[in-house]
């Protein structure tokens, strides 16, 4: 096939391509190389049997030009960040979506399109299911919080509280059916979905949307501020100073290899049962952030004490872990460790050149955020 994958010189995309050109299909690569992702430009490691085009998924004519010839898309082009542009993320993430479908049915093209995959994220979810193991510890009658406040975080009270008790409320994993997004990226991400799925129905394209937990490995970007916890981390330990970890470090995370979201994509590419639905794409494994970061350290040989000081992000979710059962009932399975994600990103960042750019670039972007806080100061 001819497979077109915008971002595609990112992180999940360049993977994406290396995998599909592996199997003997075309692919061509849409990207605008933004600057918070690739400093350096277009990436050493695109793989050069990629058709590399550079545009820009919310302008209508690079849609046109990029979608000629395709019998299938990967949209994975995505703008994540902590910022209150709000409008860039609805432009980037869902305007950019409609405007794939607005080609294909203007064109015609729907007509042959085999396919249409569109990234989402676990972040559509929010702040996930929960119940109340003091009032229901059957977990009968799910609770769904809303994003914590910022009087809350201030307080230095990290856990959603049940509504009736005030008992602190126990997570669950949660399946595709939990929408509940509570930032400008969360829901940027769920009208992309809804766009998605519902013209696709519309007008018979099949499509799919993934929701990818927290995805890891090299080629991760350095330099984006959402690249989270194995970023902040691994640099920290490389430069030998301690990192910051936020609130108390017991929040649990999903982390998944970025091999086991290659293999997702490729699967529902060609699975007939992955029409016209969203799957969940995680690791199967529960992670506190702490033990993530304990995890690091024994990878790297580093033993370094990090800052715990109650320091926050407003934002930020308390515990997320998604239910993977759907896309195991279509032959998928998570068979890569944290460990080998750990591994694969310290060797990368290891054969970096300019490493200490990579930091104080981090460091100054974080600050520039105003996302981070401690407890007991003013937001």
């Amino acid at each position: 096939m001819n497979i077109l994958i915008t971002g595609g010189a990112g992180f999940i995309g360049s993977h994406t391509a290396d995998a599909l050109i592996a199997c003997g299909h075309q692919v061509r690569v849409l990207d605008n190389l933004q600057k918070t992702v690739h400093r350096k430009g277009k990436p050493e490691y695109l793989n050069p049997a990629a058709e590399f085009m550079r545009g820009d998924v919310r302008k209508k004519s690079d849609w046109e030009k990029a979608l000629a010839g395709m019998d299938a898309v990967y949209h994975l082009a995505a703008y994540q960040d902590y910022l209150t542009d709000f409008s860039n993320f609805f432009h980037t993430n869902a305007v950019s979506t409609a405007l794939l479908y607005e080609v294909l049915v203007e064109t015609g093209q729907y007509r042959k399109m085999r396919k249409v995959i569109v990234a989402a994220s676990q972040a559509v979810m929010g702040e996930g299911r929960y119940h109340c193991p003091a009032c229901d510890p059957q977990a009968e009658a799910p609770v769904y919080p809303q994003i914590r406040s910022e009087a809350q975080l201030a307080r230095g009270q990290w856990e959603h509280a049940c509504p009736t008790c005030r008992q602190d409320l126990q997570w669950l994993p949660s399946d595709e059916s939990v929408i509940q997004p509570c930032n400008q990226y969360a829901l940027s991400k769920h009208s992309q979905e809804q766009i998605a799925l519902q013209l696709g129905s519309r007008y018979d394209i099949p499509s799919v949307v993934m929701r990818y937990s927290i995805v890891q490995g090299p080629r991760q970007s350095f330099y984006n501020a959402y690249s989270g916890a194995m970023r902040i981390f691994a640099l920290a330990l490389y430069f030998d100073k301690a990192p910051t970890i936020f609130e108390d470090g017991r929040q649990v995370r999903d982390f998944v290899n970025i091999n086991d979201v290659v293999d997702a994509n490729l699967l529902v590419l060609e699975h007939p049962d992955a029409d016209y639905r969203e799957f969940n794409v995680g690791g199967g494994q529960v992670w506190s952030v702490q033990a993530f970061y304990d995890e690091m350290q024994t990878i790297a040989g580093k033993q370094i004490d990090p800052i715990l000081a109650e320091y926050y992000r407003f934002g930020d979710t308390r515990h997320i872990f998604s239910d993977t059962t759907r896309l195991q009932a279509l032959g998928w399975q998570a068979t890569r460790s944290v460990q080998a994600s750990i591994e694969d990103y310290w060797a990368y960042l290891n054969r970096q050149q300019d490493k200490e750019d990579i930091l104080a670039y981090a460091q100054k972007h974080m600050r520039s955020l105003n996302v981070i806080r401690q407890t007991g100061s003013p937001a």
